[in-house]
Order: C-alpha cells, then structure tokens, then sequence
C-alpha cells in the first residue's frame, strides 16, 4: 500500500524543485523529506529521483508519478474546499490576500464594520506583495491587480485602481523641469504605473527608489520628489496634492478571486460582499469626475 503522506511529500518536492525547498513549503527538515520519497521508492519498487550532491533530480518514472501525483493532490484541495463550502456555521476563519496598500488603507479600516454585521467569523487579512496560492489552501479569497488565467477560479472585476503623480506644495511649486520623482526599484520596473513613470521622466532623475507604496509616500511627503500613488491614498494625504500630467496614469483592474465551490457558503459569502463594497469605496468601477 501506498502511504498517501509518503506521495505527498515527493509531490512537493517534484514541484518546489529541491529538498530545501520542499522542507520550507511542508514545514519539515530535509531528512523527513528524505525519509518519505525513500518509503515511496520502496513501496513502488522505483527509483524517483536521483540523488546529486547539492541538488535532486526526478528519473522519467518520477516525472511520471509525479504528475499522477499532483492530480490527486488537486483532488484533495478540492474535496477540502467541497467540504469547507458546504460549512453552514456562522462561526468561521476566512483568509484573504490582497496587495498591501488595499490591505492596509482600505480593507482595514473598513474591518470593524464587517465584525458587527458578522461577529462570528473573524478575517485574517495577508498584505503581502507575492500573490497567495489558492490551489494550496494559503487563502480563501484573493484580491489581485492582474486577473488569474486559471480556468477553476471563479473570477469577477470589483473596482479600478486610479493613479495620480504627488508631491508636496513646496514641490509642486517648482518648474516641471526641476522635478525629481520617486518610483519602484529594479524588482518592479514592469509594472503598469512605473513604466507610466518611466515615459514621464524626460532626462529628470528618479532620486529613490522603494519596494513597496508606503516608503515611497513617506519619501514624497518629506519633500524628497513626486510619486505615483493609487488616488485612494494621494487624494487622503493632506501632505500632498495631485500635480497636472498627461497622459494621465494607466489605471487597473481589481480582481476578487475565489473557488466556486467555496461560495456555497455563506461565510464565503459574506466576506466576498464585504470586499466588493470595501474596493468600490476606493477604486470605483466608474471613473469619478475629475
């Protein structure tokens, strides 16, 4: 018999490439992962993976299994979300990833008044930059700036993220020629609103540079250069104010991100109305007046 915990871990270590990783994903040392891809080995009957000094490479029959492997890890996933959709308890935990500036300055301040219409079910809100893998249970729902191509997500536009150039008053009230700016550093240079930036420059110099909005809207705010920021957070900071360009920024779509088995349940459901009215508060559908 196959130990389905043995199939398990050669699954992770197939898609995370190497047994260091594979131990961080599964929370174990190297020696457990080690431990179990030998028991697969035996009970199988065949060599999976060759064992290199510094690195581990899958054999054509791990490949295989491999993805025999990862076929009914993804039925699992979904016999857990079947299950977890089917939960009818007010009570309940529901996570959600979004990208940390909607995290922060919208969804959580907006949080107390979700708790009083649903004291029972308690959000656990992830502002991280990387993008949460649903498929592997690290949330429930997910709000994203880039629309997922998976075809088992159930996927719906929810608002659109503006962008406006700030700076402070006494930086506004320079010659355009003598701006400086503030952007994303090298890490980030694809996206949409800092290759805007990019177009903007004309030979003025980007003078710092930060991985994420808030470090960058505390640079600006010192009078350090002009950022780009989402309108929610530029038009709220009293210490800035919107400088006139054109073009103007390109805006982007947010995507509210789930699986469809999982709104069978009304906590789901729940959670998903309070982010659609939570985002259209600051990234409305509809373009404001200017």
């Amino acid at each position: 018999m196959v130990d389905w915990q043995d199939l398990h871990h050669f699954a992770v270590l197939a898609r995370a490439g190497s047994l260091s990783a594979a131990a961080r994903d599964l929370g174990v040392d190297h020696a457990t992962i080690g431990r179990r891809v030998a028991s697969l080995e035996d009970a199988l009957a065949l060599r999976l993976i060759e064992r290199l000094p510094r690195r581990v490479t899958l054999t054509p029959e791990g490949i295989a299994i491999a993805a025999l492997a990862a076929e009914m890890a993804g039925t699992v996933q979904a016999i857990e979300r079947r299950a977890r959709g089917y939960a009818a308890s007010p009570v309940a935990t529901v996570r959600i990833s979004a990208p940390p500036a909607l995290a922060a300055r919208l969804i959580a301040p907006q949080v107390a008044s979700f708790h009083r219409a649903h004291p029972g079910i308690t959000l656990v809100l992830s502002g991280a930059a990387r993008i949460a893998a649903l498929d592997r249970g690290e949330a429930e729902i997910a709000v994203r700036l880039t629309r997922p191509d998976d075809p088992d997500l159930l996927i719906r536009r929810i608002g659109v993220m503006r962008f406006g150039l700030y700076a402070t008053p006494d930086q506004a009230a320079k010659p355009a020629a003598d701006w400086t700016f503030i952007g994303y550093d090298s890490a980030l240079e694809h996206v949409p609103q800092q290759a805007w930036l990019r177009t903007l420059l004309a030979g003025r110099p980007i003078v710092f540079q930060a991985s994420d909005l808030f470090g960058q809207q505390e640079a600006a705010r010192a009078g350090l250069g002009a950022v780009v920021l989402p309108r929610f957070l530029g038009n709220g900071d009293a210490a800035l104010i919107r400088l006139p360009v054109e073009p103007k920024p390109p805006p982007r779509d947010v995507w509210l991100v789930t699986y469809p088995d999982l709104k069978r349940s009304p906590v789901i459901r729940a959670a998903l109305a309070f982010l659609v009215w939570v985002i259209a508060l600051g990234c409305p559908v509809a373009s404001p007046v200017e």
